[in-house]
């Protein structure tokens, strides 16, 4: 009995005496103590492994300071070591430690405050390694205006122009920017957006044709018939017209380009001589021509020339009926020729009169004083056989 009750006293003290367990993971090596040291740091430099300032602390996965006096009793710890890790900013380089898993949680650690606009290569998920070289660009506030309207954004961009893109408004086409798509940020961060657009508008224009004239034998002389219909041409007139910011500014005028050249008409002239018979009150005559003209009438004392009378004709016929006079052209081509004009009779081409300044046709009936008739209108000219060998060009 008392041998039994020794061993149990003895039991007893031992495992009064016996130290918990403390399980300490550095890393991926696992050491087992059996210590009464207060804190994380005593017991990392028990194995000879002193904490880093920038080393986390898990106790029982949670994280602890370094210095915290730990629980009675057995419990685990793991060590998670720092890294070195590089950083690029604008403002410089700087190396940097952390026991942090990703890049963003390390940048966290270390004070620095990004936004989802900022510029961070590699991505914040990164997984944080020894020696990894990160670059930060923090975003700004930035102010963009475009007609009367402001649109406010971050951005990390290094030009006018990214910025612009990154906001869902770029530089399109014709549009510009203050400052230039190319300038770096300015410094209030205000952007003033111009959008400028060009349309083109095309107006078609109708070029009339031309009459053109041609002598034609197979038609009669006097006739006229259209050899070739002429068709119009098309001209296209361009206008450039610019707005800015839904403004037009400038409107331009392009030479006008003829697209389609006019096709002028053909029309022939007949230069054939075809003699016709007129029924007149004297029996038939034959006349190659016959043309609209205006009739006056004069006499020796009816001449145009108050208080004097002239008797006499250039072809030095007396004035009396049966002669006619033209203007000065005309009848310099048909001297001697004879004409019939209805109520009036037969008649001789024999004396030059003043004419119409309109240059109308033109036909001056002789009349002796005792006889004169007043004649001013329009009559029917008949040119009687034989035709001239060469026809007159007012006649063709």
């Amino acid at each position: 009995m008392r041998r039994a009750l020794f061993l149990l006293f003895l039991l007893t003290s031992c495992q009064a005496q016996t130290h918990p367990s403390v399980y300490l993971w550095d890393g991926a090596t696992l050491y087992t103590l059996q210590t009464d040291v207060a804190t994380p740091a005593q017991l990392a430099a028990q194995i000879s492994a002193p904490l880093n300032q920038a080393d986390h602390v898990l106790l029982n996965g949670k994280l602890i300071p370094a210095e915290m006096v730990l629980p009675a009793g057995s419990f685990t710890l793991q060590i998670e070591r720092a890294v070195a890790f590089r950083l690029v900013t604008p403002d410089g380089e700087k190396s940097l430690l952390s026991a942090a898993l990703t890049l963003g949680q390390a940048l966290h650690e270390s004070g620095y405050t990004f936004y989802a606009q900022d510029f961070l290569v590699p991505p914040a998920s990164t997984p944080l390694t020894d020696g990894l070289t990160a670059e930060l660009r923090p975003s700004r506030l930035l102010t963009i205006r475009l007609s009367g309207q402001t649109v406010t954004i971050r951005s990390a961009a290094q030009t006018v122009g990214q910025a612009l893109a990154e906001a869902g408004a770029p530089l399109l086409g014709l549009d510009s920017s203050l400052p230039a798509e190319s300038a770096p940020l300015p410094a209030n961060g205000e952007i003033q957006l111009i959008r400028q657009t060009e349309t083109l508008s095309l107006t078609l224009k109708s070029i009339p044709f031309q009459n053109q004239y041609t002598d034609s034998a197979d038609l009669p002389l006097g006739v006229e018939d259209i050899l070739s219909p002429g068709t119009p041409g098309v001209a296209l007139r361009a206008t450039r017209i610019r707005l800015v910011n839904g403004v037009e500014t400038t409107r331009t005028e392009a030479p006008e380009k003829v697209i389609l050249p006019p096709q002028d008409r053909i029309t022939g002239r007949g230069t054939q001589i075809r003699l016709q018979t007129l029924t007149a009150p004297g029996g038939p005559l034959q006349y190659w021509r016959a043309i609209s003209m205006y009739a006056t009438s004069y006499s020796p004392c009816r001449s145009g020339v108050p208080g004097r009378c002239f008797n006499s004709t250039a072809s030095g016929l007396p004035v009396q009926r049966g002669v006619v006079a033209f203007s000065r052209a005309w009848y310099s081509q048909l001297a001697g020729a004879q004409v019939y004009v209805p109520g009036y009779g037969l008649a001789v081409v024999a004396d030059v009169g003043g004419g119409f300044p309109d240059g109308r046709a033109w036909i001056d009936l002789g009349y002796s004083d005792a006889d004169w008739q007043n004649w001013g209108g329009w009559v029917t000219v008949y040119f009687l056989a034989p035709a001239p060998a060469s026809v007159p060009y007012f006649l063709e």
